[in-house]
């Protein structure tokens, strides 16, 4: 395939208002890079903050908008609804919300405790509700707007090494169909976006072994690997205006795993 391939550009999305959370490193560095690229009006959040602070200035380096980049630990729901604020303050009523943070760390079913059970849907589900919750509002007196929560295909294929990350994952495709229709009314549209085993810089460090290679391999459709960038081109489309008529699915990428 020709390396200099075009991909889409969507007008809809130039000076629109994006929220993202976690988008200093891996999926959610690519998401605000791409949404950068296409002219809109770009927040995000994370944890760390030299990596997002760095991203926001190379972004700028590149002749683009600079994105807002606010630190933030999506477990303190109050500094969570506060970035939110200051983001729509600063860019405009937020039109598209990227729920992207997550971590998925390995455990063995044995080792987990009520605190760290409860730290894992904190980091890998709470934040999305609430961050749906606080943006809602804006959208709803803005005529509408798309809400993208980010899922994943462990919980369908019963990922067996992080049980806690596999169910946060799961609840993800049922709030998302509940939200969808609570919202729908208002033009709100409401998706999960699913990716399989993207080859982000920390996968690669902790993950990709021989063995996971052979099972790429076997069970991929698609032979390749996925990278970042390729969530982050269907998350363009769900922003965009394009996608006006699709809500309560999920948009599996994952060159055919599942």
């Amino acid at each position: 395939m020709n390396s200099q391939t075009a991909y889409a550009n969507y007008p809809s999305l130039n000076g629109r208002s994006v929220f993202i959370t976690g988008g200093a490193t891996g999926i959610g560095e690519s998401l605000v890079r791409h949404f950068c690229a296409q002219g809109s009006r770009v927040a995000f959040v994370d944890l760390a903050e030299e990596a997002g602070s760095a991203l926001a200035d190379a972004i700028a380096d590149q002749g683009l908008a600079k994105p807002l980049f606010l630190p933030c630990d999506l477990r303190e729901i109050d500094a969570l609804r506060a970035a939110i604020a200051q983001a729509s303050a600063e860019n405009g009523p937020i039109a598209a919300l990227c729920n992207n943070a997550g971590n998925d760390d390995r455990h063995q079913t044995e080792e987990v405790d009520v605190a760290y059970w409860d730290d894992r849907m904190a980091i890998n589900l709470r934040h999305q509700f609430f961050a749906a919750q606080a943006v809602v509002a804006q959208m709803r007196a803005a005529g509408g707007g798309s809400i993208i929560n980010l899922g994943s295909i462990t919980w369908m294929v019963g990922d067996p090494d992080c049980c806690a990350y596999v169910t946060a994952k799961a609840a993800i495709t049922g709030m998302t169909r509940a939200l969808a229709r609570e919202f729908g009314p208002d033009h709100i549209r409401v998706n999960c976006l699913v990716p399989g085993w993207v080859m982000t810089e920390r996968q690669v460090r902790l993950w990709l072994t021989p063995e996971g290679e052979a099972q790429i391999a076997q069970r991929q459709c698609l032979q390749g690997r996925l990278q970042a960038e390729d969530i982050a081109r269907m998350a363009l489309f769900l922003a965009a205006d394009d996608s006006r008529m699709c809500t309560s699915q999920q948009f599996i990428v994952d060159a055919g795993w599942v």
